[in-house]
C-alpha cells in the first residue's frame, strides 16, 4: 500500500508541479493587451507626434484621426470644447489610428474621471508647479491598487474592450507640463513621480513665464534643465513638433486643424505654405488662427 501512495504522489507530482512552478515564476499569466499604439511606440524608443484639436465638429476631428498622427491632442484646457463634445468625437471615430489625449484644465478627479471614462488614454496635465498635482493626475487617472480611480459608467468599454478595467493602468498615460520656472526648479521630483509617463517641456509659456525667447541662453538653460532631469529618470520628454530635431525629445504635439486646413489649401491651390517661423523654434501657441 504505501508503494502505492509513493507511486501516485510522483504521478501527481509531475503532472502538477511543474504548473506550480510556472504559477510562481509567473509564466501561467498571459502578457497585458496593449491597445495604446502611441505608448507601444515610445516604449519601443520611437518618437510620436500629435495633432491638436480645439474643434466641436466630428468631421474635422476624423479628418485628424485618421491623417497619421500617433495621437491627437484634444484641447480642453484653452478652448470652450465640453466633455460631451469630446465624447461625440472620440465615438464618432472608433478605430481611428490616433489614439486620443486630452488637455484637461486642471489635475482634478472630476476633469481626469470624465476624460478616462470617455476614452482618452493619455491625461495630459498643465501647469505642474507641484509634486502633489502630479500625484493626484496618477491616483485619479488608475485604478487600484496603483491609484484611486473610481469604476463608473463611459464609452471606454466601447472603445477599448470588455476587459479595459483589468488592462486600463498599463495603457493610460500621465504627461506633466512644465510651463514655468517654478515647474522647472522641481523638473527632478516630477519626473521622479511614480505613473509619470512623460514631463513635457512647453515651449510658449516656458517664454511668458520667465520672460525670455527661445534661444535666449537663460531659456535654454530652463529647457536643458528639463531634459536632463526628465531623462535621468528615464521618463520620455515631450515638446513642439518644432523642436523636432533637438536631442532626447520623443513626445511632440503638432499644429492645430486651423493652421493644417490653411497648409492643405495653400498645397492644393499651388502655392508655397507660409513658413512656419524660424526652423527649430516652435510658434507661439495660439497665433497659428
Amino acid at each position: 500500500m504505501t508503494g502505492i501512495r509513493i507511486v501516485l504522489s510522483t504521478l501527481a507530482c509531475a503532472v502538477l508541479c511543474p504548473l506550480v512552478v510556472e504559477a510562481q515564476q509567473g509564466r501561467s499569466s498571459p502578457p497585458v493587451r496593449i491597445y495604446n499604439t502611441a505608448k507601444q511606440k515610445l516604449l519601443e524608443g520611437k518618437p510620436i507626434v500629435g495633432g491638436t484639436v480645439s474643434t466641436t465638429d466630428p468631421n474635422i476631428f476624423c479628418a485628424m484621426a485618421n491623417a497619421g498622427f500617433d495621437y491627437l491632442w484634444i484641447e480642453m484646457q484653452h478652448s470652450p470644447l465640453t466633455y460631451q463634445d469630446v465624447a461625440t468625437m472620440i465615438r464618432a471615430c472608433k478605430g481611428a489610428p490616433a489614439i486620443p489625449f486630452i488637455r484637461v484644465p486642471d489635475a482634478t478627479e472630476g476633469d481626469i474621471q470624465k476624460a478616462a471614462d470617455i476614452g482618452a488614454l493619455g491625461i495630459i496635465i498643465p501647469m505642474v508647479e507641484s509634486v502633489d498635482k502630479v500625484k493626484a493626475a496618477v491616483k485619479f487617472a488608475k485604478y487600484p491598487p496603483m491609484g484611486a480611480r473610481s469604476q463608473g459608467g463611459g464609452q471606454y468599454g466601447v472603445l477599448w474592450g470588455s476587459d479595459y478595467r483589468q488592462t486600463a493602468n498599463d495603457n493610460m498615460m500621465v504627461i506633466a507640463m512644465i510651463e514655468s520656472p517654478a515647474g522647472t526648479a522641481i523638473a527632478d521630483q516630477i519626473a521622479a513621480v511614480p505613473g509619470v509617463d512623460v514631463v513635457f517641456a512647453a515651449s510658449t509659456d516656458l517664454s511668458s513665464f520667465s520672460g525670455f525667447k527661445q534661444g535666449d541662453p537663460k531659456y535654454e538653460a530652463l529647457v536643458t534643465r528639463i531634459h536632463d532631469e526628465t531623462l535621468k529618470a528615464g521618463r520620455k520628454l515631450g515638446g513642439p513638433h518644432a523642436w523636432k530635431d533637438r536631442p532626447g525629445f520623443t513626445f511632440f504635439q503638432g499644429a492645430g486643424e486651423s493652421a493644417l486646413i490653411r497648409s492643405g489649401a495653400q498645397v492644393s491651390l499651388g502655392m508655397t505654405p507660409a513658413p512656419g517661423g524660424r526652423r527649430g523654434v516652435a510658434p507661439t501657441e495660439g497665433h497659428d488662427k
